[in-house]
Parts: C-alpha cells; sequence; structure tokens
C-alpha cells in the first residue's frame, strides 16, 4: 500500500551571496532540463523514422502491441534510466553546483514531461525559458538537498529556515520522516524569494484552532457536488450552497488583462516590422525582438500580479474545501473533462444571422477559476481521512435532466437555469447537486426513495440560500439569480 505523504513549506532566510549561488543553480538546472527534452526529441524522431515503428503502428491496438513499443523504446533510449546516463557528464562538469541525484531527478522530470508526447496525450513539451524554472528537489533527504536540524544543506550552502517559536503546527509535522526536499523560488516584488517544501510520510496534523470546534457530526453525512466553469453548487442535509470560484480572482484578472494590453502595445510599437497589415505576426521576418524598458517593467509587473492570483485562487478553494468538508465525508461528483471545455471547436458554425459562430469556448474562465483545483484539494484532505472522492457516471445519471417526481428526462438548453415543478422552482445547479447526494453507492443510478425522503428540507434550504445569493451584488449569469 502507498504511503501518504503531505507538503509542508518554509520560508527560507538567504543573504545575497546564497541568492546569487541559487540563481546559478537553478540556472544550470533549466539547462539540463531543456538538454534532456532536446535529446528526447532526437531520439523520438529518430525512431520514427524506422521501419519496424512504423509496421507496429499498422498492427491492431492490445497487449502485443504495447509490449512491441516497450521494446523499441529501450532499443531507442526513450526510458527513464537511459536519460539518466545522458545527464551524468553535464553533472560532471558541473559537480560543484549540482549533485547526482538532483542531476537525475531533472532528468526524470524531463522523461516524465516527455511521457505526453510519447503517449499521444499532447503534441509538444515546451522548453524552460531563462527564469522560469521554479523548483529543483532531490531523490531523498540523505544526500544531495537534505534537511537537518532547521537547515537545508546544498552542496556547501547551508540555509536557515524561518519557523515561529509558537507555531505548533510545524513542530508536530516535523516529527514525522522527510521524504525528501525541494527548494522552491517565487516571483514577489521584483524579486526571487525561496522556500523550502518538505515532502513529509504520513498524515498532516490537525491545526488547534480555540474558536472553531472539532465537528464529529459530520461523519458518513452525504454531499453532492455539482461544479462547473465559473460556479459550485453544493447540497447536503443540513445547508446548500450557490457560490462563485474563486471570487477574489476577477479584479486582480482584470488587472492582468490591462498590463498584458499595455504590454502588447509596447512590443507593436517597437517591433513594426514584425507585424503584418492585418496584425498578425510576420513569420519571414527573423529579426530579434526588441524590448523597451517600460515593457520590460510591465512583465515584471504582471508575473507579480499572476502570483497573487494563483495565492488568491488557492486561497479560496482551501477555504470552500474545509466549508464542504464540514458538511460530509461521502461526497459525490460528476466525470467531467475540463480540458475537452477548454479545447477550440473544431467545427465551423453559422448561427441565424448568417455568421460565424466562435470557435472559443470555457479556456479562459477554466484558466481563471480553476475548477480541477478545487476537486484535488478536496480529494486530497479526504484520503487523509481513508476517504474518496465519489465519482458518479454523467452519462448513467443525467443530474441535469431528471426529475424525480415524474421519473423522468428533460433536455434543457444551457441557458435554461431553472427546473419548473408547476407550483414552484428550483434552481437548475442545486437540483443537481440534489440529486448527486442522493446517488446510490454504485454511482450509476438516483436513488428516488432517498429524493423523496429528503426534498422538503431541502426546498426550505434552497430557498433560503437563493435569497442570500440575491443579496450579492452581481452575482454570475450562470447562475440564472
Amino acid at each position: 500500500m502507498k504511503t501518504l505523504s503531505y507538503v509542508l513549506t518554509l520560508r527560507l532566510k538567504t543573504e545575497k551571496y546564497q541568492e546569487h549561488t541559487l540563481a546559478t543553480r537553478f540556472e544550470i538546472c533549466r539547462k539540463m532540463y531543456n538538454a534532456c527534452l532536446s535529446e528526447l526529441y532526437k531520439r523520438y524522431r529518430t525512431l520514427q523514422q524506422s521501419k519496424r515503428y512504423r509496421s507496429i503502428c499498422k498492427m491492431p491496438k492490445g497487449k502485443e502491441r504495447n509490449r512491441l513499443f516497450s521494446e523499441l523504446n529501450k532499443e531507442f533510449g526513450l526510458v527513464e534510466y537511459s536519460l539518466h546516463e545522458f545527464v551524468k557528464p553535464m553533472q560532471h562538469t558541473y559537480k560543484q553546483n549540482i549533485d547526482a541525484f538532483t542531476s537525475q531527478k531533472i532528468a526524470t522530470r524531463a522523461f516524465k514531461a516527455f511521457e505526453k508526447v510519447l503517449y499521444k496525450q499532447a503534441k509538444q513539451v515546451h522548453f524552460k525559458k531563462y527564469d522560469e524554472l521554479e523548483s529543483v528537489e532531490g531523490k531523498s533527504n540523505s544526500t544531495g538537498i537534505r534537511y537537518r536540524d532547521g537547515n537545508v544543506l546544498w552542496n556547501g550552502l547551508v540555509l536557515r529556515t524561518v519557523v515561529k517559536k509558537n507555531n505548533e503546527y510545524v513542530k508536530s509535522a516535523l516529527k514525522n520522516k522527510v521524504k525528501f526536499v525541494r527548494v522552491k523560488r517565487e516571483w514577489v516584488k521584483n524579486n526571487f524569494v525561496y522556500y523550502v517544501q518538505l515532502i513529509l510520510e504520513g498524515v498532516p496534523p490537525e491545526k488547534s484552532n480555540s474558536r472553531e470546534k472539532k465537528q464529529t457530526d459530520c461523519i458518513d453525512k452525504r454531499v453532492g457536488i455539482d461544479i462547473g466553469t465559473s460556479t459550485v453548487a453544493v447540497c447536503s442535509e443540513n445547508k446548500v450552497i450557490l457560490t462563485e470560484l474563486a471570487p477574489n480572482v476577477s479584479e486582480i484578472s482584470k488587472r492582468i488583462r490591462n498590463i498584458q494590453r499595455a504590454m502588447d502595445r509596447s512590443k507593436r510599437a517597437m517591433n513594426p516590422l514584425k507585424y503584418k497589415e492585418d496584425g498578425t505576426i510576420e513569420s519571414s521576418n527573423k529579426d530579434r525582438w526588441i524590448f523597451s524598458k517600460r515593457y520590460q517593467k510591465k512583465k515584471k509587473q504582471a508575473k507579480e500580479w499572476q502570483r497573487r492570483n494563483k495565492a488568491k485562487r488557492k486561497q479560496d478553494h482551501q477555504l470552500l474545501a474545509k466549508e464542504i468538508l464540514s458538511l460530509g465525508d461521502v461526497l459525490f461528483v460528476e466525470t467531467m473533462s475540463f480540458k475537452a471545455l477548454q479545447r477550440r471547436a473544431k467545427e465551423t458554425a453559422i448561427n441565424k444571422k448568417g455568421k460565424f459562430r466562435k470557435k472559443k469556448r470555457f479556456g479562459k474562465i477554466i484558466g481563471h477559476r480553476a475548477p480541477s483545483l478545487l476537486l484535488q484539494i478536496i480529494h486530497r484532505k479526504l484520503t487523509y481521512k481513508n476517504k474518496r472522492l465519489n465519482k458518479v457516471n454523467t452519462t448513467r445519471i443525467k443530474a441535469s435532466q431528471y426529475n424525480h417526481i415524474t421519473d423522468t428526462y428533460e433536455k434543457k438548453k444551457l441557458h435554461q437555469r431553472w427546473n419548473d415543478f408547476g407550483d414552484f422552482q428550483i434552481q437548475r445547479d442545486l437540483y443537481s447537486a440534489f440529486l448527486l447526494m442522493n446517488c446510490k453507492e454504485n454511482g450509476e443510478e438516483i436513488d428516488k426513495s432517498l429524493c423523496e425522503q429528503g426534498f422538503p428540507t431541502f426546498k426550505i434550504l434552497h430557498d433560503l440560500e437563493i435569497q442570500r445569493v440575491k443579496k450579492v451584488k452581481t452575482p454570475p449569469i450562470s447562475m440564472g439569480v
């Protein structure tokens, strides 16, 4: 059985000379990563040119075909340990800065990224640009990057961690075994700030808070979650929630958008020959791009606001996940592919007015709201309780179409946000969450008897939540309130 682990992040107190050394090491690691990716591309192109590869591709899919592909990958060096041999000479060159374990982990990281191309999950893997590498890690806490008595040791560098004396959570966490250590950096106000992430074995200790009481009455309670691209509806026995995902990111996103527009205007003004008359980039012009000082200043501002955006989004999701788990620990959610929703439409369609419909879908809003991140946080917190996030069959359940009173299914258009029950109406997302809460354990059908039993209470809680949402100044349009 796989052992559980969690991450403890601590700030590093660095001197100027240590920051220069760390910057040098991060740059060496970036170049090693790019060299590994480049070598993998070369080997893959050589493999594709072989006759054996083309003949195996024509075979029907199955175990025999997979076995032949695996043998071919080993023959052409498209395996992880072959890349460890490739990175060894580079590590010897920079052995004063990079240890063997760290270089092997860089090679592993490059190979795992390239596996998406190898198994046709992605078309390409991007190389890391200057200052884009954010973290470097070791393989164990015995050699290379390691943690000892409040310090991080790495090839002669001794980096002190910042821990408050009265922080009981950190003291309890450090009693667990350190599996390996990761050094991370973030761009904060025109400078890199360095952190250490200790990957610890076990379950994170509970944070003691005198204002909150430990909730034990949520054990084995059912909760249904209907998650969308920008909103989420939650239903439990005692409470229903209809809220916007990561509400604090909207203002920051506007600020980032304005900075990026200013950057684009500056770039076009400094490089007029790099663009065509219609505004697209002239690919035949191979001159170097020229960036003004104002552009570089704006770029740093955008980087700082993107960091804040990421931090706010994660904080909002953590708080919402905590609230959801306080309602119950038997959670049901529909299986949904957010990557599929991000992709542009393939077919060209024309609307009733004779104009072409936009091929854009939900890529931008999913990038801002990150609904999948919320489910990841909930799943991680449930694993510490030996529970799991129950994913129901979307095509079999059809929560947005089912009516438990008439026991029928009715298709609705996306703009129809309310279910009409004759004497009253129920918000569509909240009703879907209610149905998901009353799914059977197999995740294939809805338990009608549970729906009939809990619907009167749900109706009261639903009306109270709708009244609360109406008091919000600008609720999302997708709520229909």
